[in-house]
């Protein structure tokens, strides 16, 4: 696999500005007391993966000293993340769809630019990208990070207005993509999308992530069959109907297996009702580690991605993954882990033999294992995305830290 981060174009720009801000209410800061800003990530949806990677990032930028602010939804996961971390957080109630309120949503954001005036803005998946890029028309640089290709997750005419609005967009607002994989980037390019590249591969936090014994209710569940755990939010993205089609094989493959989902979505419902007894949910929670540490295998059938968080996560915990072979997937495994490791998506049965075939061998799944944790320490330490990340706001906006650091060695 090749380095952390690659880039396709060099596009160079000039911006800088004055930033407000006064504490505001639970829903985050209204601008007043002139201070500067760097970088506004403005970023929806506030949860799961997207804002497990823009916490780490704004953590990184902050100990860097840029200085940083957060446009989200306000009573997220991301808002009380960020203000934990000491961040400006304001609030932008903006939904994770297109719809009725879209004129409304992209001027509201527009507003809190103006006000803020930072120096470069980074949009974090479609609606932030498709609102921030409409709000500033590419009046200041623009990064926009995807996290996975909208017209992936639609069909028929809405997968043709998606595609044809990135087409759009990209070649005249955005001055760089950023994407998580190199398939992501390939999906971008066979979509007609073009515009300056780069690949910054996501990371993890290796000192959090680390192999060690559960805590709390997940240590409840190492007595018993072995173990298998899905985290993620519960959505036909990640393709939890799927590993509950799979389900019923498995458990006849390898009596006193025991499934749980971690995570809440607008599928909860319908996964709960097609569930079986082996099968146990979770609901939301604030810290996944203790399932990873937990499990005696890891899966994530999804059917699209850009490169999935947990898979990574659950790695550096040391522990084996079973993934669906979709973008990212191959980037994220070590050399040799694709045979037993990757499945094609929406393939209950395929999904049910990698499951059976690796829980029928625990010695096989501790050298997986410890060969994932190596290859996460080696390639996806988050402290590499950042370095990654503030170099390309040098590039684009001359925005540095108060401590200024050269990227690690790549």
């Amino acid at each position: 696999m090749g380095p952390i981060v690659s880039t396709s174009a060099t596009t160079g720009r000039d911006s800088a500005g004055a930033l407000s801000g006064t504490p505001g209410g639970p829903g985050g800061r209204t601008p007043g007391t002139e201070v500067r800003t760097d970088v506004l990530h403005a970023v929806q949806p506030g949860d799961g993966g997207v804002a497990r990677v823009v916490t780490d990032l704004v953590r990184a930028q902050r100990a860097a000293g840029l200085r940083v602010a957060v446009a989200c939804p306000p009573g997220t996961e991301l808002a009380a993340a960020v203000r934990a971390e000491g961040v400006r957080t304001y609030a932008w109630r903006a939904g994770r769809d297109p719809g009725p309120r879209l004129v409304a949503e992209t001027r509201e954001l527009g507003r809190l630019i103006r006000a803020l005036a930072p120096a470069l803005v980074h949009a974090h998946s479609a609606k932030a990208g498709l609102c921030a890029r409409l709000a500033l028309r590419g009046r200041i640089p623009t990064v926009h990070q995807p996290h996975a290709w909208s017209f992936e997750a639609v069909t028929g005419v809405t997968a043709a207005l998606a595609r044809g609005w990135e087409r759009w967009a990209a070649a005249r607002w955005t001055a760089r993509l950023v994407c998580v994989s190199e398939a992501e980037r390939r999906t971008g390019e066979a979509a007609g999308v073009r515009a300056p590249w780069t690949v910054i591969r996501n990371g993890v936090d290796t000192g959090r992530f680390t192999p060690g014994a559960p805590e709390g209710p997940a240590a409840l569940d190492t007595v018993g069959g072995p173990l298998v755990v899905c985290v993620g939010r519960l959505c036909r993205q990640k393709g939890q109907d799927v590993l509950l089609a799979a389900w019923p094989a498995v458990t006849a493959a390898v009596p006193g297996a025991r499934l749980v989902l971690v995570g809440d979505g607008p599928d909860a419902a319908r996964l709960r009702a097609a569930a079986g007894p082996s099968v146990r949910f979770t609901g939301a929670v604030a810290d996944p580690v203790p399932w990873y540490r937990a499990a005696d295998l890891v899966v994530l059938p999804s059917r699209w991605e850009g490169m999935a968080l947990a898979p990574l996560e659950a790695m550096a915990c040391g522990r084996p993954v079973v993934l669906g072979d979709v973008a990212g997937a191959r980037e994220s495994l070590p050399p040799g882990h694709a045979a037993p490791c990757l499945v094609p998506p929406g393939d209950p049965a395929a999904l049910a033999a990698a499951l059976g075939r690796l829980l029928a061998r625990p010695a096989l799944r501790q050298t997986l294992g410890r060969e994932a944790r190596e290859h996460v320490l080696s390639r996806f330490d988050v402290r590499r995305t950042g370095a990654a990340v503030a170099e390309l706001y040098r590039e684009l906006a001359g925005v540095r830290g108060t401590e200024h650091r050269e990227p690690m060695a790549q």
